[in-house]
């Protein structure tokens, strides 16, 4: 029997402490990665000064980067720049800032890693997605506790 990829796992990272803050699962479509995005930012885009999402270059997208605008928050999104414009502009990729992010984003290679790998989410024998969901959820929320030890200083 063939394999499909029927789920996608998305985390929001604070930049900060590396802990992932919020994680979901959606089914696979075109857009689901921006649309997953913008949901989860929400949940974190209430402060009063405006917070950066750094982001790769998938996320480069008009509709995507106006929207974050509206919700206060600083698109550090990766330019695409291959055959075709790029929604990000140059009053964005001149803050110093930007080349932080674009720097930071990629720890959360190392979260995704370590649930496929450590957490056994490379191979799901799991069928729907509330489970697959609630699994991939608790496997984000254990990953917390790899970079706890360096937060809180034990020896």
């Amino acid at each position: 029997m063939e394999a499909k990829l029927c789920f996608i796992g998305h985390g929001l990272m604070e930049n900060h402490s590396g802990l992932i803050v919020d994680a979901r699962l959606t089914r696979v479509s075109g857009h689901a990665e921006r649309l997953a995005a913008l949901e989860m930012v929400q949940n974190v885009a209430d402060h009063p000064c405006a917070i950066t999402l750094g982001a790769d270059r998938g996320y480069d997208a008009a509709h995507f980067v106006e929207a974050l605008r509206t919700l206060n928050v600083r698109p550090h999104v990766a330019q695409n720049t291959s055959r075709r414009r790029s929604a990000i502009d140059k009053r964005t990729t001149q803050h110093p800032g930007y080349g932080k992010s674009q720097r930071v984003r990629k720890r959360i290679e190392e979260a995704f890693g370590w649930i496929k790998t450590v957490a056994g989410s490379r191979k799901t024998k799991l069928r729907s997605l509330a489970k697959v969901d609630w699994a991939f959820t608790f496997a984000a929320v254990a990953y917390n506790l790899v970079p706890l030890p360096k937060l809180v200083g034990a020896p």
